[in-house]
């Protein structure tokens, strides 16, 4: 009869570790792919501003070499990621490919004009920012045109406000959810053995003492859960970069690797301290109040 109560025990035992292992590695995989999702986030945003074409247009009467002086100038431009030079010729043939006829053969001549696609940096990107760099480039007098998408400049930057806001809510909102379901499986686990807690206070033993063996066994498991967000959050970004190769999700390795040690780290700090917190309560509780 002992030995089946025993096995019954080692089971709820083994059930209950399962518990808070599943439950720290679940919560640090979702924070730590929130992080990482922050993490390229800001930096899809950014290639998507630079992803914005600025084309400058030039007169017909603007020499080959103004040309070549105007690109030495962006060449040393701050605002300036890359640009491209695109003669009236290329551009022909560009619209031909477009359109499937010769529309100059058609015209009698070729409308269109030299010109530079500027791509900005992504800091750059900003109306007012932009709208001083048009009024800069215009004063060039062989400069006929400039053409860029306003409005989607405009909306760009409105929506990556909103989102950071977003991101940050429930950046926010998944952290207290996260403390919440670990510090509810612990509390659970150490609840198990309230009357253990209440023996060993009663022969003498001290809080540190009793906290002790608890504390480090949640944190034995809190690295097991770490360790576990860890492989998953790998094998999905392995994954996504096997996928979606263009994303790029391991061009910055250091992000990656500060993340998965700060999951790591989180899992002994939350256990550490949600078990500290649980042990003292029950090493407040009076003999009467374990029932």
């Amino acid at each position: 009869m002992s030995s089946s109560f025993d096995k019954f025990q080692k089971r709820r035992l083994i059930t209950s570790y399962f518990s808070v292992v599943l439950s720290v590695g679940l919560v640090l995989f979702m924070l730590g792919l929130l992080a990482l999702f922050i993490v390229n986030a800001q930096k899809l945003s950014n290639d998507f501003k630079e992803g914005i074409t600025m084309t400058v247009f030039f007169k017909d009467d603007a020499k080959d070499t103004t040309l070549t002086k105007y690109g030495n100038m962006l060449k040393e431009a701050k605002f300036a990621k890359d640009y491209v030079f695109v003669s009236k010729e290329q551009a022909a043939k560009d619209h031909e490919k477009t359109l499937g006829e010769n529309f100059t053969e058609f015209l009698g001549s070729n409308p269109l004009k030299n010109s530079y696609d500027i791509h900005l940096r992504a800091a750059y990107v900003q109306s007012d920012s932009v709208a001083r760099i048009e009024r800069e480039l215009r004063e060039n007098p062989l400069v006929a045109d400039i053409f860029y998408d306003k409005q989607l400049v405009k909306m760009v930057n409105e929506n990556v406000k909103k989102a950071s806001m977003w991101i940050l809510i429930i950046s926010g909102f998944l952290t207290i959810i996260a403390v919440l379901l670990i510090n509810s499986s612990l509390r659970l686990s150490i609840y198990a053995n309230r009357f253990i807690i209440k023996t060993m206070q009663m022969v003498g033993a001290t809080k540190g003492f009793i906290r002790k063996p608890f504390i480090w066994r949640s944190v034995k498991l809190g690295m097991i859960g770490g360790g576990v967000a860890i492989v998953a959050l790998l094998g999905l970004l392995f994954y996504i970069d096997n996928s979606w190769p263009t994303l790029g999700v391991f061009s910055d390795v250091v992000s990656v690797i500060i993340i998965l040690i700060g999951v790591f780290g989180l899992g002994i700090l939350i256990t550490w301290l949600s078990t500290h917190f649980a042990t003292q309560r029950f090493l407040n509780l009076r003999t009467d109040d374990l029932y």
